[in-house]
């Protein structure tokens, strides 16, 4: 693995949100139980439309817009201009035009996992968090806890892709402009200089042909003992 490649797994806001993955099975289980929650009141077609576009619509939007700035958690985020050139090349591949295959596939795949929890909703009636005369808030529930799982669906599916990329393409991938990031990317949050420390620091070159003196004047066991032994 090359040195590029080392810099983009090292980040750790990569894994952060990487790790949104493990929220996707919690969100389509309390969409089933949104589901479930007394008999339909509409159409089989249109209860499942509504609940896809409130859940699909407004992740695609923002993925293909403005997609979610990687360098924040929860409601803080990491100011643009603290950005390194690497971190800024990452933002750069998020805007490349594969993600639209990411997003089109990852909202394909959850649609076919909406229309089976809905088939086998009723199975979950007993467990249905609300009454059966509040369907349509059955109905709501669902389609937030859908929206939920597309966004802890799509935001890691583009951090894989992130991961996935070659070390020349990564080195020779130009930094996201600065002063673009905020037109570019969906920023969320309270803006800070600083927010978790790298995984892995970078060396300088300063800082490593200093070591490596440090290395070359350092005596062996060996000699110290020697030293020791002359002076008795």
């Amino acid at each position: 693995m090359g040195i590029s490649a080392m810099r983009i797994w090292s980040d750790p806001y990569l894994w952060i949100h990487a790790a949104g993955l493990a929220v996707v099975p919690i969100a389509l289980l309390l969409c089933w139980l949104g589901l479930a929650v007394g008999d339909p009141v509409l159409p089989m077609g249109l209860e499942l439309g509504l609940v896809a576009i409130v859940g699909i619509s407004p992740v695609i939007w923002m993925q293909l817009q403005k997609p979610f700035y990687i360098f924040s958690v929860v409601a803080v985020a990491l100011k643009p201009e603290k950005l390194t050139d690497d971190q800024r090349r990452i933002l750069t591949l998020f805007k490349t035009r594969t993600r639209l295959v990411w997003v089109g596939l990852g909202s394909l795949f959850l649609f076919l996992l909406l229309r089976q929890i809905y088939l086998i909703a009723p199975i979950a009636s007993e467990f249905a968090p609300l009454a059966p005369s509040l369907r349509v808030l059955g109905l709501g529930w669902a389609a937030i806890a859908f929206l939920a799982s597309n966004l802890f669906l799509q935001i890691p599916l583009s951090v894989i892709q992130v991961l996935l990329t070659p070390d020349q393409q990564f080195a020779a991938t130009q930094p996201y402009s600065t002063e673009q990031i905020s037109q570019g990317f969906s920023v969320f949050g309270l803006r800070v200089n600083q927010l978790v420390p790298p995984l892995k620091a970078e060396e300088s070159p300063i800082a490593t042909e200093a070591l490596s003196q440090s290395i070359m004047i350092r005596r062996s066991p060996q000699k110290q003992w020697a030293s020791q032994i002359r002076w008795l």
